[in-house]
């Protein structure tokens, strides 16, 4: 697990909320607070969908970033900047086995429960926070740095300045 504090807020606001960048994660849960605290838990209720949207989620259980992207923008967008915000995102199923093929990981993709970004904005910094979560208990690292490797990647092939906490 590694802090990053994101260098230019206005750079990666243009493209957490106005672009694609981040449309491929999962939004486990977030939080926004502007006039009023605002709560969006990102699971899908699979009974609001008829029965050929149901077979499209893939049997997905939480919402992408993109599917949710533009109400955070009605949110958040304004003259006023937010009072806070935190957003937990989450690497897909299908992208969690590409990237522990990828690393060449020992950890079977079923032992993986998420490879997590925190997103926390207090008003005056943002902080992206990595994490993992493993269904066993194991004394090797090795994940975790890869992922934060990665996740340290991502932003500068997104162009996405930020120092390490």
């Amino acid at each position: 697990m590694i802090a990053l504090q994101i260098a230019d807020i206005k750079t990666f606001m243009k493209q957490f909320l106005l672009s694609g960048t981040f449309d491929h994660f999962l939004l486990l849960e977030g939080n926004v607070t502007t006039f009023a605290a605002f709560h969006i838990d990102g699971t899908l209720h699979p009974s609001y969908f008829n029965t050929q949207e149901q077979e499209l989620l893939e049997n997905r259980s939480l919402s992408f970033w993109g599917e949710v992207r533009p109400f955070c923008l009605e949110l958040i967008k304004g003259k006023r900047t937010p009072l806070s915000f935190r957003f937990t995102l989450q690497l897909s199923h299908s992208n969690t086995e590409k990237f522990l093929a990828q690393t060449h990981s020992s950890i079977p993709s079923d032992q993986v429960r998420a490879l997590l970004m925190n997103l926390r904005y207090d008003g005056h910094t943002l902080l992206c926070t990595t994490g993992t979560s493993l269904s066993v208990f194991t004394m090797d690292k090795e994940l975790d740095h890869a992922w934060d490797d990665m996740v340290q990647k991502f932003f500068r092939r997104q162009e996405i300045p930020f120092q390490a906490v």
